[in-house]
């Protein structure tokens, strides 16, 4: 199986994508806190997004482990099983972290705000997708996946603040 992250890093355009508007930089990857997983499985960061937010691979193996996002407001939450479902929520919902209801509507809204400022968004996305060989699911079928992943999965995969043994608070919640 061929390494999406390498992929990622061998074509600019698809980087450039991912890092806008999917907020998405594989060098991004070293978390600004102490943290670990409350279940003792390893946790290896390996992207991040401006905002200090971070993206882990939890457990051994490759590219196909659970991935937990922590922002840098201290909250957390599974958000994939495997970099390929991270990578179609990206190009299809960049917007995932403002959505809170995961509706079609609070979507298209979010949409909308993006595509202002990056009409071709909808063709810059197929480009980047068919370079990494990904078949892109709907906007509404990878929102209803992040949060299945996020509030059944994700409850066994808790971050915690190393330091203080305090649990990250849920970044998606019921």
């Amino acid at each position: 199986m061929r390494s999406l992250i390498r992929a990622v890093r061998e074509n600019d355009q698809v980087a450039r994508f991912l890092a806008w508007p999917g907020d998405f930089d594989l060098d991004r990857g070293d978390h600004c806190e102490d943290v670990h997983l409350a279940s003792g499985a390893a946790l290896e960061g390996f992207a991040g997004d401006g905002a200090g937010g971070t993206y882990f691979f939890c457990g051994e193996g490759g590219e196909e482990r659970p991935i937990l996002y922590a922002d840098s407001e201290g909250r957390a939450a599974l958000v994939a099983i495997g970099l390929p479902e991270l990578l179609r929520l990206l190009l299809v919902a960049p917007w995932w972290r403002d959505c809170r209801a995961f509706t079609a509507e609070e979507s298209r809204e979010f949409a909308a705000g993006y595509l202002d400022d990056m009409p071709d968004l909808a063709a810059e996305r197929d480009r980047a997708a068919a370079a990494l060989g990904l078949d892109l699911p709907t906007e509404a079928d990878a929102l209803a996946r992040l949060r299945a992943v996020a509030l059944e999965i994700g409850k066994d995969f808790v971050l915690v603040f190393t330091p203080e043994a305090k649990p990250y608070d849920p970044l998606i919640t019921d």
